[in-house]
């Protein structure tokens, strides 16, 4: 059998090919982002039946490194790389949440969540993080001579670059907006041994000092940029369609800042469709917070050019970014994909996660955009009640206390709270404490 194979090349199409073991990021013709494309035709030597009975297998066994959601499905993401070099936390396998009682609520009760914050460090970019440590693992023992690993972040990549980089022996860099993320997610890549650099900017200043520092090739750059973090995060769609017995969904939607998560998502699912195993795509929605929304704006001129914005401060404070790097990849994949971006404010995205919250979620501030944005294309007819809808939840609530302390408060700058549930203090008085039981039982309708 032909050997499988993977590489680099631009995603404008210009010619050349190049090693994803080289330190390389973008176009040396044009200056574009590179993609990784893999070898259809040794690909397609195993048919669409054998490939599904492999990723079953798979997805049930011990056997390193297939047991990960990610690597199970080795063929398709990284095939050169060897099994030695490969880091991994058996990411992936994440649960797809049936959100019965919002689905009612909303009258569209296919209605599912995928929770890929159910990870070693609480969010999807685990995905994507193992495989490009891995690789640079690889380089490494190649003789590559790299110092240290480096992203900018807004959280959750510098949490996931930390931790498998610190598994992997190797030192990370991240460089993180001062005062612009959660307490949790800053003391992630502290505890895990990374450099932690705090800048006096935004998302958008960190990367541009990151390009500047990655210019030295011994120190390598991990963000979205990078196509091999793209190639891990492309499994969630072939799982989710794995999860339903290798039926597409009608609708998948996604919280995005960077683009590179709608990028990998729209990846995955193509691939599925060339090598046979769907014959139909899904529509993708890309969901944007109001406050950092460039995407949305091109969207709105039929992506005439690219927009970039100033973005403000945002309560999804990891799609705080006014200048993506994945802008021409995630137009690419929307105009495939029928799909669609719409934006959602701060009161809509905090009453969002509140009502999921109310029926047994525990949703982050950018799982609120999202939902958000479902309820606005549900109230304009745009979803149906008999469509299929992934929602896909990209951290874990947890990593987001403060949001969630601040919305029971009422203390969150423009959100009005309703659903606000604060605890009732009282007197250790059993009568008090009964009446007031009482009381608000006749108050409370679940």
């Amino acid at each position: 059998m032909k050997p499988y194979r993977a590489w680099f090349q631009c995603v404008r199409g210009c010619e050349g090919r190049y090693s994803l073991f080289d330190v390389i990021y973008h176009c040396p013709t044009c200056g574009g982002l590179l993609e990784v494309v893999h070898d259809h035709e040794a690909l397609a030597q195993r048919d669409a039946e054998a490939w599904k009975r492999l990723f079953e297998q798979r997805a049930h066994t011990t056997e390193w490194p297939y047991a990960s959601g990610v690597w199970g499905k080795k063929e398709w993401v990284c095939p050169e790389v060897d099994d030695t070099s490969i880091v991994s936390m058996y990411e992936g396998h994440t649960n797809l949440f049936w959100a019965e009682r919002l689905g009612q609520q909303i009258d569209v009760p296919d209605l599912w969540v995928k929770l890929c914050g159910n990870s070693h460090t609480g969010s999807f970019k685990d995905l994507g993080m193992t495989v490009l440590v891995s690789a640079v693992r690889q380089m490494i023992a190649q003789g590559t001579p790299i110092r240290a690993v480096a992203c900018a972040s807004t959280g959750d990549t510098s949490a996931a670059l930390a931790a498998y980089a610190a598994a992997a022996g190797l030192q990370a860099i991240v460089f993180l907006p001062k005062d612009k993320v959660s307490a949790a997610q800053l003391i992630q890549p502290i505890a895990n041994g990374a450099m932690v650099l705090s800048l006096d900017t935004d998302f958008d200043g960190c990367m541009a000092i990151v390009k500047e520092v990655t210019r030295d090739n011994t120190i390598y750059l991990a963000n979205s940029m990078n196509s091999l973090r793209v190639e891990g995060q492309k499994t969630v769609g072939i799982e989710i369609v794995q999860q339903f017995d290798w039926e597409v969904p009608d609708w998948i939607i996604i919280p995005v800042g960077n683009l590179g998560n709608i990028s990998a998502l729209g990846k995955g699912l193509l691939l599925m469709r060339d090598l046979g195993l769907i014959d139909k795509l899904p529509r993708l929605v890309a969901a944007q917070s109001a406050q950092a929304n460039p995407f949305y704006l091109s969207y709105q001129t039929g992506f005439e050019s690219m927009v970039t914005v100033t973005a403000k401060r945002t309560l999804a404070s990891a799609i705080q970014i006014g200048n993506p790097v994945s802008y021409e990849k995630a137009i690419k994949v929307i105009r495939q994909f029928d799909g669609i971006v719409e934006q959602a404010n701060e009161d809509e995205l905090a009453d969002a996660a509140a009502r999921a919250d109310l029926t047994g979620m525990y949703a982050c501030p950018h799982t609120g955009v999202a939902l958000a944005v479902l309820f606005k294309l549900v109230e304009r007819g745009v979803i149906g009640s008999q469509d299929r809808v992934i929602v896909v939840s990209t951290a874990h609530g947890l990593k987001f206390t403060g949001f969630k302390i601040g919305y029971h408060e009422g203390t969150l700058e423009g959100v009005e709270a309703l659903r606000r549930n604060p605890p009732i203090e009282l007197p250790p008085d059993a009568a008090v404490v009964r009446d007031t039981i009482a009381r608000e039982l006749d108050k409370r309708k679940i």
